[in-house]
């Protein structure tokens, strides 16, 4: 007795669905800037670490750090992202306001943004 061969076939598993390529562009990251506070010599080290911790949420280690490094060397770069954050921050070290523990204080310290390399 020969044997009957089943006529049917077996399909291949369906195949996962693929999504279509999409035609959005995708977005490029934004440019990057520093916050670089610059020194002077009417605000105390307290007054720059509590700025610091206050404006951009550095702790006291980071922020203490940063205190000699811009009294070392005239600047220091507290912050870095995209531009219009950069100018919030800049413009927040500039509205801090004066030093209540330095007499010769008569303001706020100075910060420019530039462009990171």
């Amino acid at each position: 007795m020969a044997e009957e061969k089943d006529s049917t076939t077996t399909a291949p598993p369906p195949k996962p669905e693929q999504k279509p390529a999409s035609n959005k562009p995708v977005p490029k990251p934004l440019p990057q800037w520093n916050v670089v506070l610059i020194d002077d010599n009417e605000h105390t080290y307290d007054y720059v670490i509590g700025m610091l911790g206050k404006l951009f949420g550095h702790g006291l280690d980071r922020a203490y750090q940063l205190a000699k490094e811009v009294d070392s060397s005239g600047r220091v770069i507290v912050f870095t992202t995209h531009k219009e954050r950069a100018e919030l921050k800049r413009d927040q070290i500039m509205a801090f306001g004066a030093d209540p523990l330095m007499s010769i204080s008569r303001g706020s310290m100075k910060a420019v943004i530039e462009p990171m390399p």
